[in-house]
């Protein structure tokens, strides 16, 4: 028997979705093993004055299972 558990994340990123998420599952990969996948659950952006986006974030949760 196997047992998962969930840890929820918020990342950024000025280049976009993707390096965001590829941000936060490094990082938190230098602590939790086993990591098996993850759910991008809000998708955020920061703007400047002019509307252009400036920062992208996301809040993500990583599965993993527990040795």
């Amino acid at each position: 028997m196997s047992v998962a558990k969930v840890i929820e994340l918020s990342v950024s990123s000025p280049k976009g979705i993707e390096d965001a998420v590829q941000n936060g599952l490094r990082k938190v990969s230098q602590t939790v093993k086993n990591i098996r996948g993850a759910w991008v659950n809000e998708i955020k952006v920061v703007t400047g004055d002019d509307g252009t986006i400036t920062e992208w974030r996301v809040n993500m949760r990583v599965n993993f299972v527990v040795e």
